[in-house]
């Protein structure tokens, strides 16, 4: 493999796996770089500002890393490692792979949980088939202009390193290597799905719209249809026949299962193979789109994608449909139409005798990215994922400085008026109406970087778009409210969460994952620090703070006055092999950390030194 290539993928996996540990497991110990010159006369020759230090109980080794950017929300820019063995004064430099298997065999020697051994191999193995993987697609794309490209589906396929606080942001358990090719978004696969036609007593569908689900699949079978396929379609359909649709990989996992078998030994159902319309994959892998269809299909896949096998589950069908009615209903979306939840109005899969799940579930989603080339204007569609990703190569800007780049030579201002500005806009149509929707109806959103997309077709955030019926939460709390608005969620009872839940999970996604990545960006990026936008952020809360009813206000105040917040730890969700869609209640592990808004006591204006705040910040952590 290209050295280039190799290198890239070793930066970004080690960026996010040590990240993660200094976050869930040890914080470290800092030293400035002149109080760690002095005291070890050690000079590591890049341009750190700080030294972390990390004391390996189980090992006795010590680490300390370069910190070029010291983060108050949580990643650092590190730089090089170096490692103290016992009875010895030398620091010597260490390869990060090496430093991330330390650091995996401190966590497990730390713990006293049963089945150390293998978990510890899980890890080990996700852990490096991830960089391999990361590698693999650095390799065959860095060179490719479509990862600055502002189409939707560029954008979605443009996230080469994953998620940017994630042990194993790349692993894909289940998916070979040669079959990446073809259905890993970052190496942008095209594929047909895999059709069955089936007994029309077997069907399990709803919608909330016009078009059923069955026409709908039909549609996307017939989509660029050869005569002899058409034939095909039609013969089954007057036999009285339905179609269904699976990913490839998902039919050949479905075509080894005995129940399976049964069924098309009995002439119930009947493999017709690769049919219709060509799809590829966004960047959940298995939400797939065309441009040329009004909408994109979730399927089930056996990969075990981050932290979870990735596939529908039966109590999420009716779900989506019903939230698609919801919020129909709430009219939210039409009085803040900067603020869009993309539906999933319609599902269809078959109901087996005795299964939860037949491995059949695909879920329909509005497609509402087909734009042409002139539409896209200076940033088009953009996840906030792939807006805050590091630069693939070194020395470039990241999407989200180029764009800030651009607009401040058009407007000729400065990058940090600029950037100020754009956070503005950016908040008043993602983070405020995500606030203000659960205050006025207690629906919360796992508004994540990969589920929150903007539209930047002039630059600045136009419209936020929110994606994923597994990802609400309704408020217990305004029950009775919301089942008169909605009554089909008296099937849904899993939906609903006590407050103080929803404040944790909420507030995670919402402006842990979501704000503080997007804060990070502009402080890493040199724009404007994080200093200046976490006061400009309070500021915002403390307004909307009264402006909004109790459910609001307790949302609000669990944001920015409790010292410590819930986090959750992607890392020690991999260590405990938890598979979060499978944990009751979909629970992942969740740790505490330090509130970055708790030491900016209210009342807060922006300071002259923007560095005076940051600096206490990091005394107080």
């Amino acid at each position: 493999m290209a050295t280039i290539a190799k290198q890239i993928a070793d930066n970004a996996s080690y960026q996010a796996f040590v990240n993660g540990y200094l976050k869930e497991i040890d914080e470290g110990v800092w030293h400035s770089i002149v109080q760690w010159k002095t005291a070890s006369g050690f000079n590591t020759e890049n341009h750190d500002k700080f030294m972390l230090e990390l004391q390996l109980q189980h090992s006795e080794i010590k680490l300390v890393f370069g910190v070029a950017f010291r983060s108050i929300v949580g990643r650092h820019k590190l730089t090089g490692i170096y490692h103290q063995r016992p009875n010895s004064m030398e620091w010597h430099p260490l390869d990060s792979i090496s430093a991330i298997m330390l650091l995996i065999k401190e966590i497990y020697a730390r713990s006293n949980t049963p089945h150390v051994c293998e978990q510890e191999l899980e890890l080990t193995s996700r852990t490096i088939e991830s960089h391999q993987v990361m590698a693999d697609y650095v390799q065959e794309r860095k060179d490719d202009p479509a990862l600055k490209s502002p189409r939707f589906i560029d954008s979605e396929q443009s996230v080469l390193f994953g998620h940017w606080l994630h042990p194993t942001p790349k692993s894909r358990q289940g998916m070979h290597r040669w079959q990446h090719a073809h259905y890993a978004p970052e190496l942008k696969g095209s594929f047909k799905l895999h059709f069955f036609a089936v007994e029309r007593k077997w069907l399990n569908q709803s919608s909330a719209i016009e078009l059923c689900a069955e026409h709908i699949v039909l549609r996307i079978a017939e989509q660029d249809a050869g005569d002899e396929q058409v034939a095909l379609i039609k013969q089954f359909s007057e036999a009285g026949k339905a179609l269904v649709a699976v990913h490839p990989l998902q039919a050949e996992w479905l075509l080894k299962q005995d129940y399976i078998h049964q069924l098309i030994s009995t002439g119930q159902l009947h493999p017709l193979g690769p049919l219709g319309a060509k799809f590829t994959p966004t960047s959940s892998v298995r939400t797939l789109y065309c441009e040329k269809l009004n909408f994109m299909v979730k399927v089930s896949i056996p990969v075990k994608i981050t932290n979870s096998m990735r596939v529908n589950m039966g109590h999420e069908l009716d779900a989506g449909v019903t939230l698609a009615k919801l919020l129909n209903t709430t009219r939210f979306s039409s009085l803040h139409s900067q603020f869009q939840v993309i539906g999933d109005p319609a599902y269809l899969s078959l109901s087996l005798p005795d299964m939860d799940e037949s491995g059949f579930e695909m879920i329909l989603r509005d497609n509402p990215f087909k734009q042409t080339e002139k539409e896209l204007g200076i940033g088009g569609i953009q996840s906030i994922a792939a807006l805050v990703q590091d630069a693939i190569l070194p020395n470039d800007r990241s999407k989200l400085a180029t764009i800030i780049h651009t607009l401040s030579v058009q407007e000729g201002r400065s990058e940090h008026q600029t950037s100020i500005a754009w956070f503005d806009r950016y908040w008043k149509c993602a983070i405020e109406p995500a606030i203000r929707l659960f205050d006025q109806f207690g629906i919360a959103l796992e508004a994540h970087q990969q589920n929150s997309l903007l539209d930047l077709t002039e630059g600045y955030p136009k419209t936020y778009f929110y994606r994923d019926n597994q990802g609400f939460y309704l408020s217990s709390s305004v029950k009775s409210t919301l089942l008169q608005l909605e009554p089909d969620l008296i099937k849904c009872p899993d939906l609903f969460y006590d407050n103080d839940m929803i404040f944790d999970r909420f507030g995670y996604y919402l402006i842990i994952n979501q704000l503080f990545s997007v804060i990070n960006r502009f402080g890493l990026d040199g724009l404007v620090s994080e200093d200046t936008l976490l006061n400009l952020a309070r500021i915002k809360l403390d307004k909307l703070l009264t402006q909004v009813s109790s459910l609001g206000q307790g949302l609000i105040r669990s944001i920015t006055e409790r010292k410590s917040i819930p986090c959750k730890g992607n890392l020690l969700t991999r260590v405990d092999d938890v598979d979060e869609l499978q944990a009751e209640m979909e629970q992942a592990v969740y740790t505490q950390i330090k509130n970055p808004f708790y030491c900016l006591t209210p009342p807060v204006s922006l300071p002259n030194n923007p560095a005076t705040t940051f600096e206490v910040c990091l005394e107080s952590a």
